[in-house]
């Protein structure tokens, strides 16, 4: 989910693209702890616990321009017990004025607790099928980030929902638990057919368009959502939309996505909304195909700045494109298969960082995928702790189970790790084999079993990988020592110490590219194992340089290069700064320390420059991403890495 984001998305270049999403993730953690601050220490209630939901038939009267909602909520429900009531989730303020079952009228109380207490008839027992309607009307309190808003845009009225985590019950008598998803809905919106402006009022939820049937001033607008669906991913909105769509090839069996946009933004959504399919077609292809396509994707303009996941609609506050990418991530990682529980919220929310990373790899290439990799480490390697799994007293803190650094960042850079490790087709074919096993595909599954899925699909013991990275705090850090005992051999020597002690030894594969004196280049991956581990790798050319991690395929910091330098001392007293930098870099080295030349290479190995040594590097003709800063001194070869902003 992403709320309340304080500036609108562009999209330029590749660079400023990187830079935006950096910004944004950040005002995205920060939007989704909050709208979870206020319902946080509220669980599923455990008085809905004793019946399994089937069905609601949502038949909603509504005015945008007016704060209060009206509707009858038809309910169908399989006993897991034998019960004599039946509780669902509804803010006390809202009133019940009726309950009926097969004609009949049912005894109810409503409660402080927001509890409506249904006293059925006779004893439904275990395994039973059975239904009632709940008559209904109100002015919905608002909570979160508007589980209930009537508002205007440009003056015009609007009205939309907001539901995540607690906030359906707000506005409708539901059970709001995850564990029980609704296995189908239909949505009846009754609307004036007209705004005061004489503007046709249209309406929006989940699911296909069945039908809009007009009945002297009103219209009513039917949807049909034929998918299990938790309460809170459950919205409707209603204003004088623009609607347009795209149309996804799908292979033969296309599709539409359905754009509800504002008249005021109409020319900047259609301008940016086509990106959508692309991204569409690139997780489609990667992954599965889009879980809903026999009946929607959409995008729906609401009120924040922002947007909200909603089963087959996204609301958006705006179009730029890594707000649509995490959004359409979502539909996969998060509504078809949904995180267990707040312990597990990186199976959510690190699946869809990685998508939106994902995308800028196909779209926009390497270089940018390269920059964007190197950003997610420079924040998770700001602190030197946590975990991405989250324990038992973690799932107390919003701002912990919400964490950019960790949730979001470590958790899509773990992914990233556990690609590299496996191979992209057993990588990909996992999570193919995760998004449809039968047990999780449009329910819930927690970390072990996404682990457990992975290691039967790819054939790989991956405990280690994971007690390191994903249950375990901090990272590593790597000094390289290499040198060229004859012209056909490297000798490359791995040191690592842990920023943490949960983990006694990072146990990775190690990427390395060597540069050849003719500019040749050989990538090397080592799989390192133990301290001090010495790999010699055969070569054919003279090498003069030594990148590690040259693709920020690692997470690991304040790592150096050695040839020839035997004090550690030294190196660890040559510090560059600001990094990652805009402008100007700075160097501090000790006096006993003389460098004779500095020369700048990228990834590739290309030489950028090639300088005498001085107090501070002018950066700004660089291009944003990493770079290799090499220092020759009497005693040896230093490199260092650098990141431009």
């Amino acid at each position: 989910m992403k709320l309340r984001l304080l500036f609108i998305f562009a999209l330029c270049t590749a660079t400023s693209f990187s830079q935006d999403y950096n910004e944004t993730l950040d005002a995205i953690r920060e939007s989704e702890a909050k709208s979870a601050l206020n319902h946080m220490m509220q669980r599923s209630n455990l008085n809905t616990g004793n019946y399994d939901l089937k069905y609601h038939r949502l038949e909603l009267d509504i005015d945008p321009s007016v704060a209060f909602i009206a509707g009858d909520i038809t309910s169908y429900f399989e006993a897991k017990s034998d019960m004599s009531t039946v509780t669902f989730d509804l803010t006390s303020n809202m009133v019940v004025s009726q309950v009926m079952q097969r004609g009949n009228v049912l005894d109810f109380t409503q409660n402080d607790a927001d509890e409506l207490v249904i006293t059925l008839p006779v004893t439904q027992t275990t395994g039973v099928l059975d239904s009632l309607t709940v008559s209904y009307s109100g002015n919905p309190i608002s909570s979160g980030f508007g589980s209930f808003e009537q508002t205007t845009h440009n003056g015009d009225p609007v009205m939309w929902t907001l539901s995540e985590p607690y906030g359906a019950k707000a506005w409708w008598p539901c059970k709001q638990d995850l564990i029980d998803k609704i296995d189908s809905i239909d949505v009846f919106m009754t609307t004036p057919q007209f705004n005061p402006s004489s503007e046709e009022y249209i309406s929006v939820s989940n699911g296909l368009e069945q039908s809009q049937v007009i009945e002297g001033t009103n219209k009513t607008t039917h949807f049909k959502h034929r998918y299990p669906i938790p309460a809170y991913l459950i919205a409707i909105a209603a204003t004088n939309y623009e609607v347009y769509s795209h149309t996804v090839p799908n292979n033969g069996n296309p599709f539409e996505i359905v754009n509800y946009v504002y008249p005021e933004s109409l020319a900047n959504a259609q301008a940016n909304t086509p990106i959508t399919v692309d991204i569409m077609n690139i997780y489609t292809s990667l992954f599965e195909e889009y879980p809903y396509a026999d009946e929607k994707y959409g995008h729906a303009q609401f009120g924040w700045g922002g947007g909200m996941e909603h089963t087959t609609v996204s609301f958006m506050g705006s179009f730029g494109r890594n707000l649509v990418a995490h959004e359409l991530a979502h539909q996969w990682f998060g509504n078809k298969i949904t995180c267990g529980s707040w312990k597990d919220i990186w199976l959510n929310e690190g699946f869809a960082t990685y998508l939106s990373g994902i995308t800028i790899e196909n779209l926009d290439g390497n270089d940018a995928f390269r920059t964007w990799k190197q950003q997610r480490n420079n924040s998770i390697t700001s602190q030197p702790g946590g975990t991405v799994y989250l324990t038992d007293n973690d799932t107390t803190s919003v701002s912990r189970i919400f964490s950019g650094r960790l949730s979001y960042n470590k958790g899509a850079m773990v992914l990233h790790m556990l690609r590299k490790k496996l191979g992209d087709t057993q990588f990909f074919q996992a999570l193919q084999t995760y998004l449809s096993t039968s047990e999780h595909a449009f329910d819930y599954a927690r970390t072990e079993d996404f682990i457990a899925i992975v290691e039967t699909s790819s054939g790989t013991d991956l405990t280690e990988f994971f007690s390191d990275w994903l249950y375990n705090e901090g990272y590593p850090s790597y000094t390289i020592n290499w040198n060229q005992p004859a012209t056909n051999d490297v000798s490359i020597t791995i040191e690592q110490v842990q920023s943490h002690p949960s983990v006694s030894y990072f146990e990775a594969p190690v990427p390395v590219r060597l540069i050849g004196t003719l500019g040749e280049t050989l990538d090397l991956v080592l799989d390192n194992t133990f301290n001090q581990q010495n790999f010699l790798e055969t070569v054919n050319f003279e090498v003069q340089a030594l990148l590690f991690d040259p693709e920020s395929d690692l997470i690991s910091k304040n790592n150096d290069v050695l040839l020839g330098v035997n004090d550690g001392l030294i190196d660890r007293e040559l510090v560059l700064y600001p990094n990652p930098t805009s402008e100007v870099l700075h160097i501090n080295k000790p006096e006993s320390l003389d460098i004779s030349e500095v020369k700048i290479f990228n990834p590739l190995g290309q030489l950028v420059n090639k300088m005498p040594f001085t107090q501070t590097i002018d950066t700004s003709s660089w291009t944003t991403g990493l770079f290799f800063v090499q220092f020759q001194t009497k005693d040896g070869v230093i490199t260092k890495t650098v990141l431009k902003k």
